[in-house]
């Protein structure tokens, strides 16, 4: 095989050092369109998700095609976006280490998952081995809530199940990833003077922390976790606040578990306000109480694949065919494995090598992109063979 290292290399620094946050796709978004489209005459289809997402661009499939034609025989999913502080990266290479070099992150989440698509297409291309077509999907929006793969055209695909770049590790494969809820908790309680009249007010604040301390948040069991991340409220000192809002989040690989944990932090908050959300008139009608809200949406459904699926039966044998031992695991967060799953296409997660993401310490080696572009080349050789 043709694969080559330092080809690989130089695609990775090209891509982390053009700007894509989340929204601003665009630029990497054009950059694959004109390499794909010059070097392999490649297939370029865009869906219309950005007025949805917000993007300056929409989704790509990228379809390249094969000698013998037919269908891919899987698909390869990556993410555009990179977290912030994303502009202005410059990559450092120290030996087979790649760093930013500024106070950025690296981005190799998830350029380091486009880098090796793009050299396993040339390796497959140099070798005269590219018989059935590629077809790869790069969205939008990822690292701000899945937001391309949720409004992604899924007519557009024609491989029927994939594998998604976008783990730390590598020769590692994630096989189930939770479902998780985004909700947010209002507590409405009644602005006074706090010097002056403090009596006459219910403090939210109070009341939001009644609940708080009643909460069970961290880990809840051996597949649930729940946090409350957000907390704003108050306008000065001498006021008692009226309003506080808190946002958190509730995770479970089971539905029925996410569905309760949900359900009992909603209770505590409606059981506290209740108990204690009214105010007690020191003579005549009563003054007024406190109210609630609380709002759930659903962020993204659980994924979980099954042994016997093909996905992992196509992986477990290029693994063997590479004498090499694959780790699966399972993921706390999500990704857009989980809504190309949901969809019907189930999709596992193959580790790229990527560490400290999210932060500006994230690096990859030269080791790891190598191994997972190898991987992904046997299976595509593998599948030729079906």
């Amino acid at each position: 095989m043709s694969l080559q290292p330092e080809r690989l290399a130089e695609i990775f620094v090209r891509l982390c050092e053009i700007d894509s946050p989340s929204r601003q796709e665009g630029r990497v978004a054009a950059f694959l369109k004109g390499l794909f489209a010059t070097e392999f005459n490649a297939e370029i289809l865009e869906d219309n998700s950005a007025p949805f997402t917000g993007s300056d661009t929409g989704n790509l499939v990228i379809r390249i095609p094969g000698r013998r034609g037919g269908l891919p025989p899987f698909f390869c999913n990556c993410h555009l976006d990179v977290v912030e502080p994303a502009c202005g990266v410059k990559v450092r290479r120290q030996g087979e280490t790649f760093t930013s070099a500024g106070a950025t992150v690296l981005g190799a989440d998830d350029k380091a998952g486009i880098a090796m698509l793009v050299e396993m297409a040339r390796s497959l291309k140099e070798d005269g081995l590219l018989w059935s077509p590629l077809e790869f999907v790069f969205t939008t929006c990822e690292e701000i809530g899945l937001l391309g793969a949720k409004n992604f055209d899924f007519s557009l695909l024609r491989a029927d199940t994939g594998y998604a770049l976008d783990s730390a590790g590598f020769d590692l494969a994630v096989v189930a990833a939770p479902a998780a809820n985004h909700f947010t908790a209002r507590v409405h309680g009644l602005a006074a003077h706090a010097g002056l009249h403090p009596e006459t007010g219910i403090n939210a604040i109070q009341l939001a922390s009644r609940a708080l301390a009643d909460l069970s948040l961290g880990r809840l069991d051996d597949e649930s976790t729940a946090n409350i991340g957000v907390i704003a409220g108050g306008k000065a000192t001498n006021i008692v606040p009226d309003l506080v809002t808190m946002e958190g989040e509730v995770r479970s690989h089971d539905p029925d578990k996410l569905a309760h944990h949900t359900q009992h932090i909603k209770d505590v908050f409606h059981r506290t306000v209740s108990k204690y959300g009214s105010l007690a008139p020191t003579s005549g009608p009563p003054r007024g109480a406190a109210e609630f809200s609380f709002t759930i949406e659903e962020q993204f459904p659980a994924m979980k694949l099954k042994q016997g699926d093909p996905v992992l039966q196509r992986l477990r044998q290029a693994a063997d065919q590479l004498r090499r031992r694959l780790e699966f695991t399972v993921a706390g967060g999500g990704s857009d494995a989980n809504i190309f799953s949901a969809h019907g296409f189930p999709t596992a997660i193959l580790g790229t090598g990527m560490t400290d993401v999210h932060t500006t310490d994230e690096s990859v080696t030269l080791t790891a992109l190598v191994r997972t572009t190898e991987l992904l080349l046997a299976m595509y050789r593998l599948s030729q063979n079906d």
